[in-house]
């Protein structure tokens, strides 16, 4: 016989209707939506197939808030735009799918993010933060805000100090990147090597750098000041770099540059100043973004693998939420590689932007 069915008040499903309709209590339905062990098979049944026929959808925010969670990571990176963090972004959203969602926030101190960000983490609005290439300035005081609050923090594609060290995080080796990427062009022939890098407060940038000094001292090479340059992280940087180079004396016949964008704005720069890469100026890159292996030569760069980044980040930040055991140390680091393709090449006799040769 059937069970006679309780008239239902009009409106969205609400989880007392769907125990009225079931003939259970409100805790039992709750306990079955949260996949509790404590429920007979018989009276689960009863309560799915109440569910279904109300089309009751549970509010996903309201239980994640009585669990004192909201499944929600907030990602900070200085713009949503950039290749080589879009490509990292896309792997930390491929690792936490179906599990946590993501809020972005484009940190940019002049226009307040931090503060807005800070907000955010006052009000535990999010379970989790990652920093994916960026730290708030000093004085800020975001990381000290998150510990506070007892809120995980993963860093991902940037240099951890000293005082963050037990923090977890997930980059390469920037040193040992830009050393050997600086041995190669010494490799070729090249003397005269210029840095392009991104602002120094940017602790991924004093490592690249320093690996380029640490090559370039090995090999009893002097660094002009002007052969150092700190620019935008992005292809206008690259470019106004480049001008300043080529008015350096004597110029550089190879550039390293910090990043992809800062290279393929330095390429083009050189090529609109007569120069031809690589016959009059070698040019490398940092990231192997999308763009690198179509540039006009093709740009040799250091290869980070964006997308494992990404992954192993979401696995950290998961574990840091989760309260499981750590898989690894505090900082991990994948591997690199060099790709070599045609912006560099031997070092030749130098040549003047109309094509004479001294």
């Amino acid at each position: 016989m059937n069970r006679p069915t309780k008239p239902l008040a009009a409106g969205p499903p609400t989880i007392s209707s769907v125990a009225a309709l079931a003939g259970v209590s409100i805790a039992t339905v709750s306990r079955c939506l949260n996949h509790s062990a404590r429920v007979q098979p018989d009276t689960r049944a009863r309560v799915q197939d109440a569910v279904k026929q109300l089309g009751y959808s549970p509010n996903g925010l309201a239980q994640s808030f009585r669990r004192g969670r909201t499944n929600i990571v907030m990602v900070v990176m200085p713009h949503a735009g950039c290749p080589f963090l879009g490509d990292v972004l896309a792997g930390v959203r491929e690792g936490i799918a179906g599990r946590y969602s993501i809020v972005i926030a484009e940190a940019n101190l002049a226009e307040g993010s931090y503060e807005q960000v800070g907000a955010m983490l006052v009000s535990r609005q999010v379970d989790g933060l990652v920093l994916l290439a960026t730290r708030p300035p000093f004085g800020t005081g975001l990381e000290d805000l998150a510990r506070a609050r007892h809120l995980p923090i993963v860093i991902g594609c940037e240099s951890v100090s000293d005082e963050l060290a037990a923090l977890p995080s997930v980059q390469i080796d920037n040193f040992a990147a830009a050393h050997e990427a600086t041995r190669h062009l010494i490799d070729l022939g090249h003397r005269r090597i210029a840095f392009v890098g991104g602002p120094l407060d940017k602790l991924v940038t004093r490592d690249r750098e320093r690996g380029y000094r640490a090559a370039m001292a090995e090999s009893g090479l002097s660094v002009p000041e002007a052969y150092v340059q700190a620019v935008p992280l992005s292809t206008v940087g690259g470019a106004t770099a480049a001008a300043r180079l080529l008015e350096a004396g004597p110029r550089p016949s190879a550039t390293f540059c910090g990043n992809d964008e800062m290279a393929l704005g330095a390429m083009d720069a050189y090529r609109r100043a007569g120069l031809r890469i690589p016959e009059d100026m070698s040019v490398m890159g940092f990231d192997d973004i999308r763009y690198a292996a179509i540039a006009s030569p093709p740009l040799s760069t250091v290869a980070q693998p964006a997308h494992a980044i990404g992954r192993r980040v979401a696995a950290r930040i998961i574990e840091e939420i989760e309260g499981g055991a750590p898989s690894g140390p505090a900082g991990d680091v994948l591997p690199y590689r060099l790709m070599i393709r045609q912006s560099t090449g031997p070092c030749q006799p130098p040549r003047s932007a109309t094509g004479d040769t001294p």
